[in-house]
């Protein structure tokens, strides 16, 4: 088979088979093809394992040890692909190892700093707004793609949770606090205000009246860490990982907080039993009575 065919072919058994989205087809069909045009081969059947190993090495001159651990990642899951439909005899990809990747710690708040971040006076609907959406942000955990695309329907004051949409069409529920549901209702009152004429279901709106978008989101969170004299370089992911961080310190069940965050591997969220063994050090060194006793 013509690789540009089984290439077309496996995309669209990811798609129609395995729910693949739109962003991640594309990333999909741009690995492939450059792979394609790296082992410069034009039947499926000729390619052998050789050609991924100095694909992979051409790759780690110039590309980051997570980018070159992605491109395998689709590589391997083609080759499966082609093997598991009898396009070939053997999957050449199976004993080919996986780039060893440099976890690095994500990059939280301390609760003093989210107390300054979502000390935020009243005086606008935009403050309003700006309020509701950091302290859910903050309260659950949320993607900020999650959290931009919540629509009125989404939010079930009555039980105090709120359904989300994830990564891959995975509907989940996550309990609202009463900081939450308290601003969230405040913004409410003066969200149709904000409207402008337009029929919008989004939960947040900007100022002409339609939905936030990411970098809308993005641009007012840079504004309010300036203003508060915090790191402006917090992104809004930071909140995410402040609020797992946070649960974890305060003996949260790490399974529960996966279910919050929308993990689907567990190991995912074993990130964050690394942060908080940072903060058992510093607490234990900063507390513990014996720790400069001298000998």
């Amino acid at each position: 088979m013509k690789i540009d065919d089984a290439i077309n072919d496996f995309i669209n058994y990811c798609v129609f088979e395995k729910g693949l989205s739109d962003k991640t087809k594309e990333s999909y069909y741009n690995d492939l093809n450059i792979y394609k045009d790296f082992i410069k081969k034009d039947n499926v059947k000729d390619i052998d394992s050789d050609d991924i190993k100095k694909f992979l090495k051409s790759r780690s001159n110039s590309e980051k040890s997570s980018t070159i651990a992605h491109n395998l990642t689709v590589i391997k899951n083609f080759h499966k692909y082609l093997y598991k439909e009898g396009i070939v005899k053997e999957d050449i990809s199976v004993f080919i190892d996986r780039p060893k990747l440099q976890k690095k710690l994500p990059k939280t708040l301390s609760i003093e700093d989210v107390d300054i971040l979502l000390d935020i006076k009243l005086d606008s609907k935009f403050d309003y707004r700006n309020k509701a959406m950091l302290e859910l942000m903050y309260g659950t955990g949320l993607r900020v793609s999650e959290l931009v695309s919540l629509t009125l329907n989404d939010i079930d004051s009555t039980n105090c949770i709120i359904r989300i949409m994830g990564k891959g069409s995975k509907e989940r529920e996550i309990p609202l606090g009463e900081y939450s549901i308290y601003y969230l209702n405040k913004y409410l009152e003066v969200r149709s205000s904000m409207l402008k004429g337009n029929d919008d279901n989004k939960l947040f709106l900007n100022n002409h009246g339609r939905g936030m978008t990411r970098q809308g989101f993005f641009k007012n969170l840079k504004k309010i860490l300036k203003e508060k004299g915090l790191n402006t370089d917090i992104s809004p992911h930071t909140l995410r990982h402040s609020f797992a961080t946070h649960l974890l310190n305060r003996g949260a069940d790490l399974r529960s907080i996966q279910e919050m965050l929308g993990h689907s591997d567990i190991s995912t969220t074993k990130i964050y039993t690394h942060v908080s063994d940072d903060k058992v050090s510093s607490d234990y060194k900063k507390y513990h009575p014996r720790v400069d006793k001298e000998v």
